[in-house]
């Protein structure tokens, strides 16, 4: 008995792509962590942000001041910020071609209608204006439904396998590629809280070391040391919060193309399996 081919029509280029995409996280995340010392050192550590240009000793003046004052931890979690931000416009930009030129919801409608209509070429054409994963994975579909109607050692059940196969197949090559990197972001949410954390706890030990030294407390360096907690924590739960939002809007995204691949797949599979059920 013959059996069904299970490769997919169309070789889907994603092996350059997925090289690409890891060699942006490694050099994405020591230029975030550089990008954010300097920024902590020769922008929020400015002496202008200070009373009397006095870093060392000087009040804080303005917002920028009053951050720097938080310590060694602030520029280890802005570069978690900056990560969030570079890693989350390389997923809008990625996940955005994966839809396509248009809209993803007319694009599924359009190709429902055609094949409804028996119109393959047309539906095909529509995958090449469309263009992106969603369309690559449909005009795979596409081609093997054409190959399945040329070939005769098949029947009419091994055919709807292959053609759903190949669509199968073609969806793990292309949606693989949106989900990478969303894990660094993923992380940021865990890492932002305990580094906020951990910048609270050191400047915690700083104003309650303060209150214990003999005689009457430093009470600036106590207001400063409970001020360097304080702006820990909220850079923490402010990179924290972004990257459980950004994620979760980034899922939800590709979520929506799998769902459109899978309801276009299954009209292509029932499309062929009702007209050629007819012959």
């Amino acid at each position: 008995m013959a059996t069904a081919p299970t490769k997919p029509t169309t070789p889907v280029k994603k092996e350059s792509s997925s090289s690409a995409t890891g060699m942006f996280a490694v050099l994405a995340i020591p230029i975030c962590i550089i990008v954010g010392i300097l920024i902590f050192l020769f922008i929020l550590g400015n002496p202008s942000h200070y009373a009397g240009g006095d870093v060392e000793h000087g009040l804080p003046q303005d917002i920028f001041g009053t951050v720097h004052k938080g310590g060694p931890i602030v520029p280890v979690i802005m570069s978690f910020v900056l990560m969030v931000i570079v890693f989350s416009i390389e997923r809008a930009i990625v996940i955005g071609k994966a839809a396509g030129t248009g809209s993803v919801d007319a694009f599924v409608r359009k190709i429902t209608s055609l094949l409804n209509a028996g119109n393959i070429d047309a539906a095909s054409a529509e995958c090449d204006k469309q263009k992106g994963s969603v369309a690559n994975v449909i005009k795979s579909g596409l081609k093997k439904y054409r190959e399945m109607e040329a070939d005769n050692t098949l029947t009419i059940d091994q055919k709807t396998v292959a053609i759903q196969k190949d669509i199968e197949e073609a969806t793990s090559l292309e949606m693989p590629m949106l989900e990478q990197n969303l894990t660094i972001i993923a992380t940021l949410v865990s890492i932002g809280t305990l580094s906020g954390l951990l910048g609270t706890v050191v400047g915690m030990i700083g104003a309650f070391s303060t209150l214990s030294a003999s005689g009457a407390p430093d009470t600036s360096q106590l207001s400063a040391n409970i001020s360097e907690a304080l702006i820990n924590t909220a850079l923490g739960i402010t990179t924290s919060a972004s990257s459980i939002v950004l994620y979760n809007f980034f899922t939800s995204k590709i979520d929506k193309l799998t769902y459109a691949i899978d309801e276009t797949g299954f009209s292509i599979v029932q499309t062929f399996a009702a007209s050629h059920a007819r012959k």
